[in-house]
């Protein structure tokens, strides 16, 4: 017979007897009220804390007698045999125990950062319960209808005070056409453009005749040389 089987048969057993089904829920919510008030989970993650923290002494503990079983070994290599290979099957061991507590911190610290992310969770998702129950009530005390109507009241006097400033803005007095004073102010740029012609035309004209010139003449050029030459004679006539 399969085991399906078995516990089909068993469960219309105790289906066919009501005592026992009774008792058998009594136990059930016994069992389940004892899971409802278990362990508090900063207790659980305290505990698992102080368990890391002892393995971890532990690992200290047995990495230091791993380097003096070496030391071990290395002093008694030659001497003596038998006391250097006692020691390597000490290293042995504590290396077996020390791969085999590495595997149980990584358990345990696996377990307190899911026990952690849990309570964070847990409590964030009581904080949002408790925030939408006070937006709930909230609400509750707000009429949709008053918000429509006070809306509409808060568009109409908008309208209000922008017709009032548009009419304190208007200006008063005459009105003027901006082109026609463009076009004004276009005449009497080309009224000032023609008179500032008009003095420029009036300015003394150039004179055209030819000035005289500075240069000495040939002639003069010509009699001066001659006196230099007179003197020269002279002078070269008194030296001899």
């Amino acid at each position: 017979m399969s085991k399906i089987s078995k516990i089909f048969k068993v469960s219309s057993s105790s289906s066919s007897r009501p005592s026992s089904s009774s008792g058998s829920d009594s136990s059930s919510r016994s069992r389940h009220h004892r899971s409802r008030s278990g362990p508090a989970p900063q207790e659980a993650i305290h505990r698992l804390r102080e368990t890391e923290a002892m393995l971890t002494k532990k690992q200290q503990y047995l990495e230091s007698r791993i380097e003096q079983e070496i030391t071990i070994a290395k002093k008694n290599g030659t001497k003596n045999k038998r006391a250097a290979l006692q020691a390597l099957k000490r290293k042995k061991r504590f290396e077996q125990q020390l791969t085999q507590i590495d595997g149980t911190l990584s358990t345990i610290e696996f377990q307190r950062e899911a026990l952690e992310n849990a309570t964070t969770n847990t409590e964030v998702l009581k904080n949002m319960g408790y925030a939408a129950k006070a937006i709930k009530e909230v609400h509750q005390n707000i009429d949709l209808d008053k918000i429509d109507s006070l809306m509409q009241d808060i568009t109409e006097q908008q309208e209000v005070a922008q017709e009032i400033s548009d009419a304190i803005s208007r200006p008063f007095g005459d009105q003027f056409d901006e082109d026609e004073l463009l076009a004004e102010l276009a005449e009497l740029e080309q009224e000032e453009l023609e008179e500032s012609m008009k003095n420029m035309s009036r300015l003394p004209s150039v004179p055209t005749t030819k000035l005289p010139s500075t240069r000495p003449s040939h002639r003069a050029t010509s009699k001066k040389r001659t006196e230099d030459d007179h003197d020269m004679r002279r002078l070269a006539s008194w030296a001899s």
